[in-house]
């Protein structure tokens, strides 16, 4: 089953594990998901995934930002739509082509 969460329950997790993990270095990375699993009952693998998310968007860890990830995005969506219009374009030019030299053949 899947939820959605909203953007300030994403960032108050995010918060309350770095500061968990401020107040006791010495906890494993997997000790401070299941602690704060047993706190707010998200799954550890989901917040793992915005704590992740949020150190690549800090520059903390290596990977695509997600400004970058919606730029390549749009860049692509673009692209499709260039790809269409050449096709129909091309598709155009040879219809008129065909057609001119069917009137000059007449």
């Amino acid at each position: 089953m899947r939820f959605k969460y909203d953007q300030e329950t994403r960032d108050r997790v995010v918060r309350m594990f770095a500061e968990r993990r401020e107040e006791a270095p010495e906890e494993s990375r997997t000790a401070s998901y299941r602690r704060l699993q047993d706190l707010t009952g998200i799954p550890s693998d989901t917040m793992r995934g915005w704590v992740d998310k949020a150190r690549v968007d800090t520059g903390e860890k290596a990977g695509l930002t997600t400004a970058e990830r919606e730029e390549i995005k749009a860049l692509r969506k673009e692209l499709a739509e260039v790809k269409r219009a050449n096709e129909i374009l091309r598709t155009a030019s040879a219809f008129f082509a065909a057609a001119e030299l069917d009137r000059r053949l007449k």
